[in-house]
Formats: structure tokens, C-alpha cells, sequence
């Protein structure tokens, strides 16, 4: 019986690493949804719709900052992991230089940020939630979740996620209850993250034998200008596609910060389908694209089919849902809200038009190519958005943000057919005759 369970294609797919890598990056993703989606009406009713919009303007600048701190490992550690999975050492010394890289960046993040708080007087509304949100910086620094991605087993670490998140939300319920204690939601956060990542590089060591070794400085110093451009274009993706909040702080009160957060959480959510079938394909897909050209066409051709059904289905049905979801994520009405989310709704879907073009300059290793078209994505973004904003407020840092990922989705394209026509033009079938027909 279990030979012909075996025989099934969905059985089949089920097995596959990839598949797997993306099941298991959605149960994160879907555990932080839920956790989120559950904690905001318990936010906004414990420290008001003000107090909730800067405890996000906070975690906003802790998540820019955390750009820093990863410093593009997670584009480039996984496909370390991936070619070196079989030998321990070279993983040893691997690991050893990310997380020591990570933990320096995260050092230098804190400092930059209390320099900025106490030496500049910057962030007035929120210098205290902030000071408290700097223990994500060294969750994120210890989080190993490139070195799952890598060796294809995300199992544990999706699990851990799930248990942290458990836990942040059980302390929002037993320690926050007014407004004054909105510090505290970001600290929460921070700290349950940190201590179950300790525990999974506790189990990394015993487990999988990978052994902590410290490396010279000399050698993170050359691990983090390797990484300079995918720094430099993590950075850049993320002022465009996260940098809206930070912008509408400049042009509108707490309470209109709130509101627009209640949908952008929701807008980007839907924004990580795209982002997480990447991360799941990409260690196969470097390999497929080192050893067999034509099932890497044929397999990126299938995952970009499937990921565009989703992306319209998640659209359309938060356009549809709209006010229901506001109405259930803050126990109230917000019009306001409604007719952000309407707009942001249809983010997620241009952003996985854009999967074969990001996946080919991936695979090909082409840091400068990711540098120049990220960095032509965030100088678009943010003088359209800044002007938007300014003239019709949160209705056109939507409008802005849409458009955004529109420009970048043209700029990619027209990059790619200029340095990689080939590739680019066998995915499309231009080029037929370049590999083999699809079964």
C-alpha cells in the first residue's frame, strides 16, 4: 500500500526539498501572521491606536537596522550551506563567520541607534519603546534560519519559530495592559526570539557536530566585504518595499500612523509569498543551474506559474475582504484603513511577476546586477512616495508604494535583457531552439 502512496504526483511533489523548504518557511511566516493578527486587537486595545502606531514606527526602525545586522547572508550563507552540506569542517567554518559577522553588525547597530537616541536627541515620540526594541537586533543576529534554509531542513527551526512566537504572545497577555507599558512589546519580542535561537544553535552544535570556531578578525572583515552588495541591496529593497511608515511619520499623526499600519501589516504579508518561494527554491535552484540548465528552466517555469495563482487569489480576496479584516484586527470600523488595504492589496501580486528575473541574477551570482537594480528600485521609491505622501497623504504613499513595484519590476526586466538575454530569453521560450521542449 505504501509503494502505490508512493506513486502519487502529489506525493511526489510533497518530497521534494524545495516543496519542503517552502512548507516550512510558510509555517513561519504563517505563525508570525497569526500571532500578529492575534496580538493587534489586544495592542490597540491595551495602548491605544497612538501607542500602537509608534511601538511599529519603532519596530520599523529595528527592522531597518536588522538589514544591517544580516548584512546579506541571507542571500549568500544558504548557497554556502547548500554546495558545502557534506563537509563538516567547511560548515564549521562557515557558520563560525556568519554568526560572528551577524553578532558584530548587531553590536554596531545598538551603538549607532543609542548614539542617535541619547547623543542626537532623535526619535523623541518613541526613544524609550525604542531603546527597549534593541534586543531584536541580537535575536536577528542569532537567528539560524540560513543555515536550516541551506541544508534543506527547516522542520526544527519552523517549529522554534512557532514556540517563540507562542511565547511573546503569552507575555502581551499576562504583562501588557496600558499605554505606558508599550516598551515593553518589542522587548518581549526580542527576548523570546533570542532565547529560543540560543537553544537552536545549542542543538547545532551537539546534533549536526558543527563547531563554534573563532574566527580571525581578518577573515569576518573579508566575509562582510563579500557581502557588501547583497548588503547594500537588502538595504535598498527593503526602504522601498518597508519604508512607507517611516515616511508617513514625517507628514501625519500617531493616530493616522495606527491606521496605516493596520494594513500595511496585512499588504505585507501577502508581499513575503514572493520572497519566501525564493528563499525555498534558491538552494536548488543553484544547483540545478550549475549541473542541468533545462530543469532549472522547467522547474523555475512551474514555481512562477503556481506563485502567480496565489498572488491573484491573495489580492483579490483582501480587496473583497477589505473591511472585514479591519474590523476584526481592531474591534472597530476604520474607512480609512479599508481604503489603504484596498490599494496595498495588489502589491504581493506585481511583486511575484518579478521571480524569474530576481531568480536568474541569483543564480548567476550577479551581486552588482541585484546592487543596481535594488538601489534603481529605492531611488524611485522614495522621492515618488516623499511627494505622493506630501500632497494626498496616506492615499498616495499607496498609490506610491504600488508604483514602486511596478518600476522595479520593469527595471529588472530591461536589466536582464541587457546582461543576461540569453537566460532570459530561453525562460520565455524567445529561444526555443537553446534547450530542450517542456514534457
Amino acid at each position: 500500500m505504501w509503494a502505490k502512496i508512493n506513486q502519487f504526483p502529489l506525493f511526489h511533489l510533497i518530497r521534494h526539498k524545495s516543496i519542503q523548504n517552502f512548507i516550512f518557511l510558510i509555517i513561519i511566516q504563517a505563525s508570525n501572521v497569526l500571532i500578529s493578527l492575534i496580538s493587534m486587537p489586544l495592542l490597540v486595545t491595551s495602548l491605544g491606536v497612538d501607542q500602537f502606531g509608534l511601538v511599529n514606527l519603532a519596530l520599523s526602525i529595528i527592522i531597518l537596522a536588522n538589514i544591517l545586522v544580516g548584512f546579506g547572508y541571507n542571500l549568500s550563507a544558504p548557497r554556502e550551506v547548500a554546495l558545502l552540506h557534506r563537509d563538516k569542517k567547511a560548515l564549521s567554518f562557515v557558520f563560525s563567520r556568519v554568526i560572528s559577522g551577524k553578532f558584530s553588525m548587531a553590536l554596531l547597530a545598538a551603538i549607532l541607534i543609542i548614539i542617535g537616541v541619547f547623543g542626537f536627541g532623535l526619535f523623541q515620540e518613541y526613544q524609550l519603546i525604542l531603546v527597549y526594541s534593541l534586543l531584536l537586533l541580537f535575536s536577528e543576529a542569532t537567528l539560524p534560519l540560513w543555515f536550516f534554509q541551506g541544508m534543506e531542513k527547516m522542520k526544527l527551526v519552523s517549529i522554534s519559530n512557532v514556540f517563540s512566537k507562542l511565547l511573546y504572545l503569552l507575555g502581551l497577555v499576562l504583562f501588557i495592559h496600558r499605554p505606558d507599558q508599550a516598551k515593553w512589546v518589542n522587548f518581549l519580542l526580542g527576548s523570546t526570539g533570542l532565547a529560543i535561537n540560543i537553544l537552536l544553535l545549542v542543538y547545532i552544535h551537539i546534533s549536526l557536530k558543527i563547531f563554534f570556531q573563532y574566527p580571525k578578525i581578518g577573515q569576518i572583515w573579508k566575509s562582510l566585504l563579500d557581502n557588501f552588495q547583497f548588503f547594500l541591496s537588502n538595504l535598498a529593497s527593503h526602504i522601498s518595499t518597508n519604508g512607507g511608515l517611516i515616511i508617513l511619520s514625517f507628514f501625519a499623526a500617531a493616530e493616522t500612523l495606527g491606521m496605516f499600519s493596520l494594513a500595511e501589516r496585512i499588504s505585507m504579508v501577502l508581499r513575503l509569498i514572493p520572497s519566501l518561494i525564493i528563499q525555498a527554491i534558491f538552494p536548488n535552484t543553484s544547483r540545478l543551474f550549475q549541473s542541468d540548465k533545462p530543469r532549472f528552466y522547467r522547474f523555475l517555469r512551474r514555481v512562477y506559474r503556481w506563485t502567480l495563482v496565489l498572488g491573484i487569489i491573495g489580492s483579490m480576496t483582501v480587496f473583497a475582504l477589505a473591511p472585514y479584516i479591519i474590523h476584526l484586527l481592531a474591534r472597530s470600523t476604520f474607512e480609512e484603513s479599508v481604503q489603504y488595504m484596498r490599494i496595498l492589496a495588489f502589491i504581493p501580486f506585481f511583486a511575484c511577476l518579478n521571480i524569474p528575473n530576481v531568480m536568474i541574477i541569483l543564480v548567476k551570482g550577479q551581486k552588482n546586477l541585484m546592487f543596481r537594480s535594488s538601489w534603481l528600485m529605492a531611488l524611485y521609491m522614495v522621492p515618488a512616495c516623499w511627494v505622493l505622501t506630501h500632497i494626498y497623504g496616506g492615499m498616495g504613499l499607496c498609490f506610491g508604494l504600488l508604483s514602486t513595484e511596478i518600476a522595479v519590476l520593469l527595471i529588472c526586466t530591461f536589466i536582464n535583457f541587457m546582461k543576461n538575454k540569453l537566460e532570459i530569453s530561453t525562460f520565455w521560450k524567445l529561444k526555443g531552439n537553446l534547450i530542450e521542449s517542456e514534457a
